[in-house]
Parts: structure tokens; C-alpha cells; sequence
């Protein structure tokens, strides 16, 4: 197959026409498709401006126009969607839809722009970042340096929510960690990590308190009822939305909170109370220490009765 070479002007123009089809997407046109046709007219282009005559000049305008396009489309449509938004639920929807959108329209930019990729951009050395990267980038530094305290703080506020007792879209808040865990790929903020972090100190505040609150009002068996009860939704909660290696840390810091730090001021209120260890006692210490997100059990309750509240408390939790 022949190539004719494309003059910068014409070239440019016609991927302008490309993108302008893209951005449609962003504009709220869900049916926005392109044809084999038009990838391969778009294709050719970027291909035949890169190889015929002042490719590198071409390729580098090129280059330039498709961070333009992302760029453009972040301060025109991404920007102004998230702006002034009070509702914790709307801002996290705007975050995810936009988000979608944006990769959408990014791909498909990608496939026409992608030769770039295999020869320009080598050449530059680590001048230049690849499609991909600047993909990211560009939504990192235009949306996520403003916007993150606000994205972590709304999805930290529904989880606190559910905590207490109201409903939310935990299907909009995994999407959400998703989106946190995908703009973690380039760049050297790590926004799970950040979100993970908060999270798990917001939790570690939660229960302390609430360990003080029960020891002081509640009896032992009461108590085992409400750390049971914790761990049976932080774990429900967790394989919702979180990742498998921060639902483990968060049923630790829970157990350690609810179970390992107070088990003394729990044994002396047993011993004060004077009430033996029943079989629904045991049963339920066992659960609660042995709880994991896989859902196994790290202590037999039939050994229950052959060892002291604090022995059981001590062994259990550090077992786990």
C-alpha cells in the first residue's frame, strides 16, 4: 500500500477532525463510534506525516496536538463538572463517569496516534512521556492535584455513613477506589495508598473510641456481641469496595482495637462480673478472633473450655 506524504497543515487539520469526534464522547454522546474506515484514515495519517519528509518536526506537532486534546478536554468538560459540588455522592459520580469518558475518548486517540509510540517517542529518550503515561498525567495534574482532598474526604464520609446505619452506592464507591488504584500507574503520588491511609486511621479513631465507650457501659458478653457484630460489616464492607490487602488491615486494626489491647480491662470486668464463660461466649470470641476476610478460623471453639478468657483472647488474636 501507498502513502502520500501530508503536509503539517492538512495532517493537522484532519486528526482536529478526529478529536472533535472523540470529545463528543466527553460532551455526554454515549453513541459515538468510530468506523473501520475512520481509524484507518486517521491511522494513515499519523503514519504518513511521521515517515515522509520533516517527519520528526511533524511527529513532534503531532505529539503536541494530542496532549492539547487531553488537556482541553480536561479544563473544558472534567473541570467545571466537579466544581462547586457539596453533595458527596454527585462529586464521586461526576469523578467516575468522567473518568470513564475521558479513557474512552483517550483510546481511541490512542489507536489513531499510536505510531507516535513505536518511533517518536523512543527517540526522545525520557524526554517525553508515552501516550499512555501522558494519558494519566494529564488527568493527575488538571484534576486530581485540585480535586483528590475532596474525592478522598467525600468517599471517606460515605464510609462513614454506612457505619452508621444509612445507605449508600457501594457500588459507586468501589468504582471510586478503582479509579484511585488506575491514576496510581505513573506519576509519584499514590492515591490508594493515601486513600488506604486515611481510611485506616479514620477506623483506628472510630474504635478506640468505641472500645472506651463499651468497657465502660457494656458487660463482657454484651461487648463480645458488639465486637462481633464490627467485624462481621467491617468485613461484609470491605469485599465491597476495598482492596484484598487493605480488607486485612482493616479486620487487624479492628481485632487489635476491639479484642487485643483492652482483653485485660475485658477479663477484670469478667472476673468482676463473676460470669463463667459460656458455650455462647466462647462461641463468639472464637468467631470474632478468627474472623478473616477469606472467612476461616485460626482457633477451634472446642478448645474453648480448657483455657482462660485472657489465654483465649492472648493466643487467638495473636494467631491470627
Amino acid at each position: 500500500m501507498m502513502f502520500k506524504d501530508i503536509p503539517l497543515e492538512e495532517g493537522l487539520m484532519l486528526m482536529e477532525e478526529a478529536i472533535g469526534k472523540a470529545k463528543k464522547k466527553m460532551q455526554g454522546c454515549p453513541e459515538t463510534k468510530f468506523t473501520c474506515e475512520e481509524y484507518q484514515k486517521y491511522y494513515e495519517c499519523v503514519y504518513s506525516m511521521s515517515i515522509y519528509h520533516n517527519g520528526d518536526e511533524k511527529s513532534k506537532q503531532l505529539y503536541n496536538q494530542f496532549k492539547r486534546s487531553l488537556e482541553e478536554s480536561i479544563e473544558t468538560m472534567v473541570v467545571p463538572s466537579l466544581m462547586c459540588q457539596d453533595d458527596d455522592t454527585y462529586l464521586l459520580r461526576q469523578l467516575v463517569l468522567m473518568w470513564s469518558n475521558y479513557k474512552w475518548m483517550a483510546s481511541w486517540l490512542y489507536r489513531f496516534f499510536q505510531y507516535l509510540d513505536r518511533y517518536f517517542i523512543p527517540r526522545r529518550g525520557k524526554d517525553l512521556l508515552s501516550l499512555n503515561e501522558l494519558t494519566v498525567r494529564c488527568f493527575q495534574d488538571l484534576v486530581f492535584k485540585k480535586f483528590y482532598c475532596q474525592f478522598q474526604a467525600a468517599a471517606l464520609s460515605l464510609i462513614n455513613q454506612e457505619r452508621e446505619g444509612l445507605q449508600i452506592d457501594c457500588d459507586l464507591l468501589k468504582n471510586v477506589v478503582h479509579t484511585f488504584v488506575e491514576l496510581d500507574k505513573y506519576g509519584q503520588t499514590k492515591y490508594y495508598e493515601d486513600f488506604e491511609q486515611a481510611m485506616l486511621a479514620n477506623t483506628s479513631a472510630l474504635y478506640t473510641r468505641l472500645a472506651s465507650e463499651w468497657l465502660l457501659c457494656d458487660s463482657a458478653p454484651d461487648y463480645i456481641q458488639k465486637v462481633y457484630w464490627c467485624l462481621s460489616q467491617e468485613k461484609r464492607r470491605a469485599s465491597q469496595y476495598l482492596h484484598p490487602r487493605t480488607s486485612e488491615m482493616l479486620l487487624q486494626i479492628v481485632k487489635n482495637l476491639l479484642l487485643e489491647q483492652p482483653a485485660n480491662k475485658l477479663f477484670e470486668k469478667k472476673e468482676v462480673e463473676n460470669s463463667g464463660v459460656t458455650t455462647d461466649y466462647q462461641e463468639m470470641l472464637s468467631k470474632c478472633a478468627a474472623m478473616t476476610i477469606e472467612g476461616g478460623s485460626s482457633v477451634s471453639a472446642t478448645c474453648m473450655g480448657e483455657k482462660s478468657l485472657w489465654d483465649y483472647i492472648s493466643n487467638s488474636v495473636n494467631s491470627i
